[in-house]
């Protein structure tokens, strides 16, 4: 008998055949997606106003520079020419400036008023009547005057004044005449 040669048959496909997986691209860079838009105008939202504060601090601290040396200055020139008169004269125009920043009427107000504004910073009242008796020294004949007492008292008033936190906040009176 003859063998046949067999064969097997050839298996029947178990589907089509397939490719591999595609990936799709990675995501693009460009243009980052809408929280990175907003992290990024919120940062630099964030070094704008860092930027502003910190130079708004920069010229208070230059401004508070200026007028301690200025007082600086009225003291070693009293030294020198023991002029008490332009000392006094020198330290109320200094007060008053500084209180100007603060209230505008500062430069006219006399007495009661003035007082008042001077309160304003938490000084003792040893202080304010020191402060207050400048007033009077510019135009009083040279009498005994206590040159160190009253840049003392200048100074502590300015560095208290000079710190706009510390301004006590005052109704404002308008008269309508």
């Amino acid at each position: 008998m003859m063998q046949s040669a067999v064969q097997p048959a050839a298996a029947p496909p178990s589907g089509p055949s397939l490719r591999d997986i595609h990936l799709p691209r990675d995501p693009a860079w460009w243009p980052p997606a809408p929280g990175w838009w907003m992290l990024a105008a919120l940062m630099l939202l964030a070094l704008l106003v860092g930027t502003w504060r910190w130079r708004r601090y920069r010229r208070a601290q230059h401004q508070r520079q200026q007028v301690l040396l200025e007082l600086d200055q009225l003291e070693l020139r009293c030294r020198r020419d023991g002029d008490s008169v332009a000392l006094a004269s020198g330290l109320h125009q200094l007060l008053r400036r500084v209180a100007r920043r603060h209230d505008a009427l500062a430069t006219k107000q006399r007495g009661d008023a003035w007082r008042q504004t001077l309160a304003r910073m938490p000084v003792d009242a040893a202080t304010l009547d020191i402060l207050l008796a400048l007033d009077q020294q510019i135009y009083r004949p040279p009498v005994s005057f206590d040159h160190a007492a009253a840049v003392a008292a200048v100074r502590q008033w300015l560095r208290w004044a000079l710190k706009p936190a510390t301004w006590k906040r005052t109704t404002v009176v308008r008269t309508d005449a």
